[in-house]
């Protein structure tokens, strides 16, 4: 079931999403407008640097206020699979390349009013390729033990969503496999 979209107006071009108002009319007969956000997605890593160490960033978000705790991630280029994405974002933020990848999920991480869908993936024999941020990046890498950072998340200092959700997809894939990774 549905939503039928009668008229659509961009209100907003950003650089990363657009802000559009939709009328739709839902499989109920009501017609309502709706302000979605729509991106074009993302793909964040869970970066094993060591069998039991992950890498996190500690990066500045202006819109909350301050650097908060995140995985690496970042937005699809046009064109872009999450793969690839990935793979440049590791590099960029980290300074790390990936050499074994795997997918762990897919997560929608506000879907109220947003199409945005990040695609969250697990790498590991992480090899040193030189950090490449944005200009408009302000973060610092660091090595933290992976059960210590399950611990954050209950300790409140991991908030941040998809990081929340990517540790916890990573621990169910670590405990499907026997509970460790296996790093050459």
């Amino acid at each position: 079931m549905s939503a039928k979209v009668n008229t659509r107006v961009t209100a907003y071009q950003g650089r990363v999403f657009q802000l559009v108002t939709e009328n739709i009319t839902l499989a109920n007969g009501i017609s309502l407008d709706m302000d979605v956000i729509r991106h074009p997605g993302a793909a964040a890593i869970i970066p094993f640097i060591r069998s039991d160490t992950v890498l996190l960033i500690k990066q500045y978000r202006h819109a909350v206020g301050g650097y908060i705790w995140e995985i690496p991630a970042g937005t699809l280029d046009m064109g872009e699979t999450a793969i690839a994405c990935a793979k440049r974002e590791l590099i960029e933020e980290t300074g790390y390349a990936g050499d074994e990848w795997q997918k762990l999920g897919e997560i929608t991480p506000v879907p109220g009013y947003s199409d945005e869908r990040i695609y969250v993936f697990l790498s590991t024999s992480l090899i040193h390729a030189g950090q490449k941020l944005d200009k408009d990046e302000m973060l610092d890498v660091h090595e933290v033990k992976f059960n210590d950072a399950i611990k954050m998340i209950y300790q409140g200092e991991i908030q941040d969503g998809k990081t929340i959700c990517g540790l916890f997809l990573a621990m169910h894939w670590l405990k499907q496999r026997g509970g460790s990774i296996d790093l050459p």
